[in-house]
């Protein structure tokens, strides 16, 4: 017994010294969460302190952007390293494990899992329930809570929305406690997590938030921290999308979430944005709880932290509201890093990706680089924030539709060959597309000869399975949802 004992002693010891040099990593995901944050500047009025503070002990990636402006493809791609023209998906199902070529592809959480790491998901990490059914344990170590809205009302707060009247489609506040709150649930298990992070060995812990996602519900206090008398508005430009071609509609063709002219009609743009802003800073209260937990523990000078969006919001700029389109308010997204190797207060223009994430914290690990990725490891310019990146930042929804962006233009195509050109540098909110129809694109030749090079060209059609917000051209046309497209219906 005694031999056993001391043979067991010296294993504990042995994988305390492999793993004494290796960071933790903590990942904060946040979900539909637009730059409208204090380290980027989008909006004037926010007051997003955590992210603020997280910002000025890292580095901040000013010009990020997420490879699909939707949760299940943004969310699969991040976290297997592959595009969504990689894998075929496209909108919210199907779950990437269904497939039989990705049925054992390794994640961000088995890539660091195979390297002695424990890896723990609290909260929105996959869409949905996804990786929390069978074979659940081969997904991660520990599975906290899944991310819920929490208190509700007894009935909607605003008038019946287009498209079904959807449960989600509702914002504002009434009685409750931030306690009963989804996202409070989560953090608190972060919390918790970090309190009683056994000793023996690194760790990966994934906490993901719902808020700013719709139902966008606070209680009061974050309410009055955007008085509506003084609250600045979006820059909603009329006649924005007179310049954007027909296709562009085809993205997001029949949403739950409404269009401009009815939030307008319906007096509930300001609620809207009001209760946008109150839900980011509540959910930025939260990031600062698993912060100072973190900063509290003994793991605070050992862990990288990485911060993310998987996509932006609309609140009514180019006449919508909610995601998918392939403008900055959808793709543009916050990145931030901080911990062991990272540069303090800094920021970075560069383009990058969400991609990027997997193989950038393999290296600020000293892991082996991770095989089969699409992304490019960041860590050139986290040791130089100045270092220039040749590839820029490319979105796609569903195929045939991307966005490229690098440090000045956004170029965008569609599947059926419409483009827009923004210069982001002169038209930050991109009201003005310069190869409109009717417009002499030879001045831009170069540019959009540069991006256009960057479009995917072989792209996966829709995988098996694939429902919800999905767009196919085929043959007669386009068909959303499986219905055909007919532009004279359209929704304006």
């Amino acid at each position: 017994m005694f031999h056993r004992l001391i043979s067991c002693l010296v294993v504990v010891l042995l994988t305390s010294a492999v793993f004494a040099d290796r960071p933790n990593v903590l990942m904060i995901a946040i979900d539909d969460l637009n730059d409208w944050v204090e380290p980027l500047g989008g909006h004037p009025d926010v007051k997003t302190p955590a992210m603020a503070a997280l910002a000025a002990r890292g580095l901040t990636f000013t010009n990020a952007h997420c490879q699909a402006p939707l949760c299940n493809p943004s969310r699969t791609s991040l976290m297997t390293g592959l595009r969504p023209t990689d894998t075929g998906v496209y909108g919210l199902s199907p779950w990437f494990r269904a497939l039989p070529e990705f049925k054992d592809r390794v994640t961000l959480p088995q890539y660091f899992q195979s390297h002695g790491y424990r890896t723990l998901i609290g909260g929105k990490i996959y869409h949905g329930g996804n990786g929390r059914g069978r074979d659940a344990e081969k997904e991660c170590d520990v599975w906290g809570p899944n991310a819920s809205v929490g208190a509700k009302p007894e009935k909607k707060l605003i008038p019946p929305t287009p498209g079904g009247n959807h449960p989600l489609m509702d914002w504002g506040t009434f009685p409750h406690r931030d306690e009963d709150k989804g996202d409070w649930q989560v953090a608190s298990w972060a919390v918790d997590q970090l309190e009683s992070m056994p000793d023996e060995q690194p760790f990966f812990l994934s906490v993901g938030f719902f808020l700013p996602h719709v139902p966008c519900y606070a209680t009061q206090k974050w309410f009055d921290l955007y008085p509506d008398q003084t609250m600045t508005m979006p820059p909603l430009l009329p006649g924005d999308r007179d310049d954007t071609p027909e296709s562009s509609w085809y993205i997001h063709w029949d949403l739950p979430e409404p269009r401009l002219s009815w939030l307008e009609a319906n007096h509930q743009t300001r609620p809207l944005v009001r209760s946008y802003l109150a839900c980011v800073s509540f959910v930025d209260s939260q990031v600062g709880r698993v912060l100072d937990a973190l900063e509290a523990s003994p793991y605070a000078g050992n862990t990288i932290v990485v911060l993310w969006s998987d996509h932006g919001y609309h609140l009514g700029e180019k006449a919508i509201s909610g995601k998918n389109s392939l403008w900055a308010r959808s793709t543009h997204v916050p990145l931030i890093f901080a911990g062991p190797g990272v540069p303090k207060d800094s920021k970075c223009n560069q383009p990058a990706e969400l991609l990027d994430i997997y193989p950038t914290l393999a290296a600020l690990a000293a892991l082996d680089e991770p095989q089969g990725m699409e992304g490019i490891s960041l860590l050139p310019q986290i040791e130089d924030p100045q270092r220039p990146r040749e590839r820029p930042a490319i979105c796609s929804h569903n195929a045939g539709n991307h966005s490229v962006c690098d440090t000045r233009w956004r170029y965008i195509r569609y599947a059926d060959g419409a483009e827009e050109l923004y210069d982001r540098n002169a038209d930050p909110d991109e009201y003005d597309n310069l190869v409109a129809p009717g417009r002499d694109r030879l001045p831009f030749a170069d540019v959009i000869a540069k991006l256009s090079q960057w479009l995917p060209t072989d792209e996966r059609p829709l995988a098996a399975g694939s429902a919800h917000r999905i767009l196919e051209r085929r043959a007669d046309g386009f068909y959303w949802e499986e219905k055909k497209i007919v532009p004279s219906e359209r929704v304006r």
